[in-house]
């Protein structure tokens, strides 16, 4: 049994012709460059996911380093940042001259932990970063709030949960990415909403964000060859939008499907003593980017992976070093800090075989060999 860690041509397949046609549409037009079908997937993306604007742009990293650039903050200035997170969150707030101030994260959604970075609010403090990781969402409700009352920009990292809801205490309900002053998301291809090559979009309600991201994604032009800002080239390329724009419309079921593997991998899970399943919140709805468990202290989480590896099962560690003990990053810590969770999780998380055409026969052949791993 051949098992991926995400199986992109079981997704491919049913929807092939569409695609086909939907690229081939393109290249006979020749419109590669800032074509129809990127105009349209904006719109469209726009109207399903509850935002006034979209912008489309190279990537996920892009969509962060844009997103900063509009907001016009200095150097020096901070950013509060999760440090269990990816690389490029921080990445790009260092590479403008910012300062990513790192915080330690919750120790049951695994997302930035507010009441620590509270205590690490500056006069310098000019933005927190929600990202929401492996496809459920920050405390989203109680991060507004403490934006407000620090006067901070929330710039969320959606890249791995677009389509979670957010539940507020009043009852409504907001998708992953629209309740910040900006919202980036990642259209890599192993995402829940994912091209056949790079891209991202960034998501504002605010009219004046959104023509200044634009300005800055272009060249830093709104007319042609007239620049009012610094800017950068980040464009969607035309085949992507029009592939994006296709898997957009499947993007419901794609949810359904990776919850209804999750739901699978919980109830065959949930009765290992050494194994923590995904915690499901109360404020926010699951996309499952990746269906990660926490393997229990004195059980050998790399064992555990070795073993797997050997059945033909893959796993990946999501992620094994956390930014507090990256080298390129040590210059950003505030003081003598103390990260107990993310470390402790870097030692302990691992992600299983998640993807939208996952089948039981395959689920059971992991839990199988999970349960013998345990039991020997």
């Amino acid at each position: 049994m051949e098992i991926k860690m995400v199986d992109l041509g079981r997704q491919l397949h049913p929807i092939r012709s569409e695609i086909d046609f939907a690229i081939s549409s393109v290249l006979e037009k020749g419109d590669f460059i800032q074509g129809t079908p990127v105009r349209e997937f904006e719109k469209n993306l726009s109207k399903w996911i509850g935002t006034k604007h979209v912008i489309t742009c190279a990537n996920g990293t892009d969509a962060l380093q844009l997103a900063f650039m509009a907001l016009g903050l200095k150097p020096g200035d901070e950013v509060l940042v999760p440090t269990f997170t990816y690389v490029a969150t921080a990445e790009v707030i260092a590479l403008l001259g910012l300062s990513p101030i790192l915080v330690d994260v919750d120790s049951q959604t695994f997302n930035i932990d507010i009441e620590t970075a509270s205590n690490l609010v500056t006069s310098k403090t000019k933005a927190v970063v929600p990202v929401h990781l492996y496809g459920q969402c920050a405390n989203m409700e109680q991060i507004i709030k403490f934006a407000e009352s620090h006067n901070l920009h929330v710039v969320e990292d959606t890249a791995q949960a677009i389509g979670a809801e957010v539940k507020f205490s009043d009852g409504s309900t907001r998708k992953a990415g629209t309740i910040g002053h900006i919202g980036t998301t990642s259209f890599f291809p192993s995402k829940n909403l994912g091209c056949f090559g790079d891209g991202g979009a960034i998501f504002t309600n605010d009219d004046n964000l959104a023509a200044r991201l634009k300005m800055i994604a272009n060249h830093g032009q709104r007319i042609k060859y007239h620049h009012d800002v610094v800017g950068v080239n980040s464009r969607l390329d035309t085949i992507q939008a029009a592939v994006l724009d296709l898997k957009l419309k499947h993007l419901n079921s794609y949810c359904e499907a990776r919850q209804k593997a999750a739901n699978y991998y919980d109830s065959a899970l949930k009765h290992f003593e050494q194994i923590n399943i995904p915690f499901r919140s109360s404020f926010s709805t699951h996309v499952f980017h990746q269906y990660t468990i926490k393997i229990d202290g004195q059980f050998s989480r790399d064992e555990l992976k070795s073993y797997l590896a050997e059945q033909g099962i893959p796993s990946m560690i999501y992620y094994p070093l956390p930014l507090h003990e990256q080298k390129a990053y040590l210059e950003f810590l505030p003081g003598d800090m103390d990260y107990p969770i993310s470390t402790s999780l870097c030692n302990s998380v691992l992600s299983l075989p998640m993807h939208t055409h996952l089948k039981i026969e395959e689920q059971d052949f992991i839990v199988q060999h999970i349960k013998s791993f345990f039991s020997k």
